[in-house]
């Protein structure tokens, strides 16, 4: 891995993992937690990658990778309620390139790497803990999917570093979504130079110095709004509402040894 890619070779993967692959165009990445013997636990929205359970649906889906046709010898048949699925390397990859997450990058490597989902701040949890959190939530869910609050990165980010945040409304810990959020922030911020000046670079200089600000101020590993939470707790506190992670609580997947 480097400062361009984390790209990685799966024979290097080691269980608890955290892993991604870019989707069509690098529209957007999904996520998911390397259990070992070539099998990943992920997040999807009712058997899905991606959604908002809006008209958007229509385009975000058009990027998703086509499902083959004949069944995979390998993984679980998924009902179409599922949330937290099981599932082999090559399915979860679906012909994408292997890419492996970063945790406890200095803010240097973190602010270089301009797009966001790739690399935290925080610190992971050893790999035995992570696969147990992994496996407690396709047993037990991970809430309802919402692509701004409780996605796929969010998900295995939880897995790895057992930090949620607390306060309901805010958005989740995912790069993916907080790299959406700071674009349109950055260029709010920076609209007050216009009334001092008018050099187009001085504009540019400040407009990415707010953005890279701003996604090291959302980073899970710098938010004062986060605690680390067991796994046991967490899924009990969502079983009888105590808390929301983005609406109600989904069907789960059958139990897995």
């Amino acid at each position: 891995m480097g400062l361009l890619s984390n790209r990685v070779d799966r024979n290097s993967l080691k269980a608890g993992d955290h892993i991604y692959t870019w989707r069509s165009a690098y529209i957007y990445a999904h996520h998911g937690i390397y259990i070992g013997d070539n099998k990943v636990i992920h997040f999807t929205r009712r058997g899905r990658e991606l959604g908002t359970g809006t008209v958007l649906d229509l385009l975000l889906v058009s990027s998703c990778p086509a499902r083959s046709q004949v069944p995979c010898s390998t993984c679980t048949p998924l009902e179409p309620d599922y949330g937290v699925v099981y599932s082999c390397l090559d399915c979860f990859l679906a012909g994408g390139i292997l890419y492996r997450f970063e945790y406890a990058v200095s803010p240097a490597l973190f602010v270089a790497k301009v797009r966001g989902g790739t690399c935290t701040l925080a610190v992971s949890d050893p790999p035995d803990i992570v696969v147990h959190r992994a496996k407690h939530l396709l047993n037990n869910g991970f809430g309802c999917y919402d692509v701004f609050k409780n996605n796929c990165e969010d998900f295995a980010i939880y897995c790895k570093t057992g930090l949620t945040v607390v306060q309901q409304g805010k958005a989740g810990q995912s790069g993916q979504a907080v790299s959406i959020v700071s674009g349109p922030v950055a260029t709010v911020l920076s609209t007050s130079l216009r009334l001092v000046t008018t050099n187009v670079y001085v504009k540019a200089a400040v407009s990415a110095g707010v953005y890279c600000a701003t996604r090291v101020a959302a980073d899970i590993g710098m938010r004062n709004d986060v605690m680390k939470v067991e796994v046991e707790d967490f899924t009990q506190r969502l079983a009888i509402g105590a808390v929301q992670m983005g609406g109600p609580h989904p069907p789960v997947t059958p139990s897995i040894s």
